[in-house]
């Protein structure tokens, strides 16, 4: 029964989304019939219309796409709507600006006004109803969880907070025999590997795949790596080709043409939100406006990075090094706001223009961290095969508290599968971080701000 319902769970998701699109699509050629088509200049002709039409229900469609705004049953309810409610806030402007170049002059602005107000409301209407309906067809996933030598305890935390989504009912040893722990798959719909040894865990991967039951992997540096790699075929035999060597020659060169003209767009509108806050800065304790900092970048050279200054004056008086918390008492009044909003990373679209960074890659680490980092985790160099950046993968799917393992793992996941739909994708996740800044994970931030030996060794394994 439940194999037979997941044949259809495209097909529901696509026609719910579907009846989306055609909502708010219609809404807008309902507007634009009423309120600027017969105003404008040279009216459009009928098809005229309907090509406007197409092309605003294209945009939405995009905006949707690299938002997540479609994805039903993936996201939470909360985040998906946070999601199409940034989608259709970027579409509305973008289709004003439209209309008024179509108009030959700045149109009314508030037929647009109230046509986003009702958006809001047809997209939490359809938020509420068809996740109702989603869940009522596909309850959560019963699940079995195998761990290894240490504690799965916080792979179980995340999910467990998606008790719509997820619900793990049995937990399961290696120690224990391999015929009890395939016993215990087959009573449920699929089975969380987490933290075991290779030769195990392709075992049990290979079990789940003969049954049909889905698996839920931890994926480990290499698996990452990977992932990245060409199919190629030498005769008869299939191999995997891992280059190995970051981005090649044309990957960079569309990535520096994009960083210069982003960095130098962006400064427009950035302008007057900088200048306000150097003076909020230097206004409330008569300190230094910036700060510079020495990060790591592109194979490992080292830059000064520009910031808007967040914390109290001589926040490391003793010299070492100390990774800000979000609760961190020597970050200012006014540091809270800037960091919350993410302005006060606002001067490294100089380092961008300079080069020392890109507009999207890991972010750019301290060498003494750094150096720390490696002694736990050798791979943490990995992630300078591309450029430092102003956002991340890791940014924009994380928490505050994020493992630096995780964050690794992300920034590898971004290096392995980079291609500048996947730069714009981030961008725009990150305009959505800027207004609802992701929560802590349930972990508190002490325990996470290294992995502990046991777990790089079992992670490398």
């Amino acid at each position: 029964m439940n194999k037979n319902k997941d044949l259809y769970k495209r097909f529901v998701t696509f026609i719910s989304g579907i009846l989306l699109l055609a909502m708010i699509t219609g809404l807008f050629a309902f507007v634009w019939y009423r309120k600027y088509s017969a105003v404008i200049v040279l009216p459009y002709y009928r098809r005229g219309n309907w090509v406007l039409i197409a092309i605003y229900c294209l945009i939405v469609w995009l905006f949707f796409r690299a938002y997540g705004g479609f994805k039903l049953g993936y996201l939470k309810k909360t985040d998906m709507f946070y999601a199409q409610m940034i989608s259709m806030l970027c579409v509305n402007i973008v289709s004003y600006f439209l209309i008024s170049l179509i108009g030959r002059h700045f149109m009314e602005v508030m037929p647009i006004v109230y046509m986003s107000c009702v958006d809001m409301g047809i997209i939490a209407l359809w938020t509420l109803l068809a996740g109702k309906l989603y869940f009522m067809i596909y309850p959560p996933r019963k699940l079995v969880i195998i761990y290894g030598s240490h504690r799965a305890a916080s792979l179980v935390l995340k999910m467990s907070q998606r008790v719509d989504k997820y619900m793990i009912c049995e937990s399961i040893s290696t120690n224990e025999p391999e015929e009890k722990v395939k016993e215990l798959i087959m009573k449920y719909e699929g089975a969380i590997i987490c933290d075991i040894p290779d030769e195990q865990r392709n075992d049990y991967l290979k079990f789940c795949f003969a049954h049909s039951k889905r698996a839920y992997l931890a994926p480990k540096i290499s698996d990452i790596i990977i992932r990245g790699a060409d199919d190629i075929r030498l005769f008869d035999t299939p191999l995997m080709l891992c280059r190995n060597y970051g981005l090649d020659f044309e990957q960079q060169l569309v990535k520096r043409t994009f960083d210069i003209i982003f960095s130098i767009i962006a400064l427009i509108p950035a302008t007057p939100f900088m200048l306000i806050s150097a003076l909020a800065v230097k206004l409330y304790d008569r300190g230094p406006i910036l700060y510079k900092q020495k990060r790591l970048t592109l194979n490992g050279r080292e830059f000064y990075v520009y910031k808007f200054r967040s914390m109290i004056v001589d926040a490391e008086k003793d010299g070492k090094p100390q990774l800000a918390t979000e609760e961190d008492d020597r970050i200012t009044p006014v540091g809270k706001i800037l960091r919350k909003f993410r302005i006060d990373e606002f001067p490294q679209l100089f380092n961008i223009l300079k080069g020392d960074m890109a507009v999207v890659g890991p972010r750019p680490e301290r060498p003494e961290l750094t150096q720390e980092y490696e002694e736990e985790m050798p791979e943490f160099g990995f992630r300078l095969k591309v450029k430092a950046g102003l956002t991340g993968y890791a940014q924009v799917t994380g928490a505050y508290d994020t493992t630096p393992y995780d964050k690794l793992k992300m920034d590898l996941m971004y290096i392995e599968n980079y291609s500048i739909r996947l730069d714009l994708q981030i961008i725009l996740m990150t305009l959505k971080t800027m207004f609802f800044p992701p929560k802590n994970n349930a972990e508190t931030t002490e325990a996470l701000l290294m992995p502990k030996s046991s777990e790089r060794k079992e992670n490398t394994k």
